[in-house]
């Protein structure tokens, strides 16, 4: 799951190929005025997306991020938020994905995209 992840309070809850999702608790991830950080919408969207791409990506391969954008649509203060990752494009080299996440009564707080380049793992 990596350091990050667990030190924000990622919970995995489903992962394959077509669909991820993770929630991630409000509390100690908020900017100075009690609102859910911008950049921990964009940290539980990369993980999500990544961890997709590199599963797509299969064995002795392996997936790297080379764009992420987010636009976010509401302000989450309290509870959790979830999530859910789909591919947009699953391609031998390049894949994308659309990150949504919601907080507790279902709306949609931000929408994450990140394009991530399949290569070959280096030779040990």
């Amino acid at each position: 799951m990596g350091a990050l992840a667990e030190k924000m309070g990622f919970e995995f809850t489903e992962f394959s190929i077509e669909r991820c999702v993770a929630t991630m608790p409000v509390e100690g991830n908020t900017q100075p005025v009690g609102l859910l950080h911008g950049g921990a919408y964009v940290v539980l969207g990369e993980s999500l997306g990544s961890m997709a791409a590199n599963l797509h990506a299969g064995p002795g391969r392996l997936a790297v991020g080379v764009d992420i954008n987010a636009t976010h649509t509401r302000s989450a203060t309290s509870g959790i938020v979830t999530g859910v990752c789909t591919p947009i494009h699953l391609g031998r080299s390049m894949t994308v994905h659309e990150i949504v996440v919601t907080d507790d009564q279902g709306r949609r707080c931000s929408t994450v995209r990140i394009t991530n380049m399949i290569k070959d793992l280096p030779a040990r």
